[in-house]
């Protein structure tokens, strides 16, 4: 059975309602009427996801997120808060207390996405801890399926990077963390709406703004379920570009970790010769004519040469397969 969703609130009324909402989504959920009886669970449970009231008598909600953090680490935290403690809950939000907050009254539809989005995360990185190589791709296939235009391209950016990874003759280790990367690179995607990845047409100023997020939130996940720094720089770093313009941090050149720089190239070539909401997929030769004039802009120079000069060279053979490269 899935892992429980574990709600506390001293009001039976807020159980209740929270109970309805989820009647229907096959969840098990728990109650708890306080943070004693909250923590008992834990010892009975394994528990994804608590939403806890913060003004509750005795033990408040923050003492008990900080009390589960250190039983069950990897249980997404929700603080459910009233308007007059909203501080509160943005602050815990930025201490990294908290997953997320809601606000009371709440709205269900919200309630339950914010809840989903708890689970996911749990999910992921559970998937993520047991560091199998068929479980990884698979998790990576499953996040896949938020955004119907991208199924397949955790594999082709894979091979994409391995090609310029082998051909800089990277050792055996550090071919298996940029693979596992590639997989990987958009996983914190699953914080992200479906209705935002899959629209047709131009994404407003603050739905960019949502899409910008998921580097960080992919890497936050990487390193909770203990991934080599290799993986997270890449979750975290493929959408910097080499002129310092890109995101989240606006790293420049070969600041830019190595192995980030070979997954964006990767990332970008599968990207323009896919089909997107937005437009179809470009041929080889328009996508790579594209890319050429991104050099030193978004790419390293060098490492653009090396796939450009692959892409190249395997397409002369496939038109040429009688002459050997």
């Amino acid at each position: 059975m899935p892992a429980a969703v574990l709600f506390v609130d001293d009001e039976e009324k807020v159980l209740n309602s929270a109970n309805r909402i989820f009647i229907d989504n096959h969840i098990k959920i728990l109650n708890a009427a306080n943070a004693e009886e909250a923590l008992s669970h834990f010892r009975n449970e394994e528990i994804s996801v608590i939403v806890s009231d913060n003004q509750m008598p005795g033990m408040s909600g923050l003492e008990l997120l900080s009390r589960v953090r250190e039983i069950s680490p990897d249980t997404i935290k929700i603080l459910m808060t009233g308007h007059d403690d909203l501080v509160t809950a943005v602050d815990a939000i930025n201490r990294d207390e908290v997953f997320r907050f809601v606000i009371k009254p709440w709205d269900g539809e919200i309630l339950m996405q914010i809840v989903q989005e708890g689970m996911n995360r749990y999910m992921i990185v559970q998937g993520m801890r047991e560091k199998n190589e068929s479980n990884l791709l698979s998790l990576a296939q499953t996040i896949e399926l938020k955004d119907h235009y991208t199924q397949g391209h955790c594999e082709s950016v894979a091979r994409y990077a391995l090609m310029i990874g082998t051909t800089l003759n990277l050792d055996e280790e550090t071919l298996k963390q940029l693979r596992y990367g590639s997989w990987l690179h958009d996983c914190g995607k699953i914080g992200v709406p479906e209705k935002i990845l899959n629209k047709r047409g131009q994404l407003s100023e603050n739905e960019y703004e949502t899409i910008k997020h998921h580097p960080r939130w992919g890497a936050d996940v990487a390193l909770q379920a203990e991934l080599p720094s290799e993986i997270v720089n890449i979750i975290l770093r493929h959408h910097e570009r080499f002129d310092g313009s890109g995101y989240p941090s606006g790293l420049e050149g070969t600041d830019i970790p190595h192995e980030a720089r070979i997954v964006t190239i990767a990332d970008v070539y599968d990207a323009l010769t896919t089909d997107r909401p937005y437009r179809e997929g470009f041929d080889t030769a328009k996508a790579l004519g594209i890319m050429q004039k991104m050099k030193g802009i978004i790419f390293d120079p060098d490492l653009l040469d090396i796939f450009l000069y692959e892409c190249l060279r395997v397409q002369d053979n496939l038109k040429h397969p009688s002459i050997q490269a």
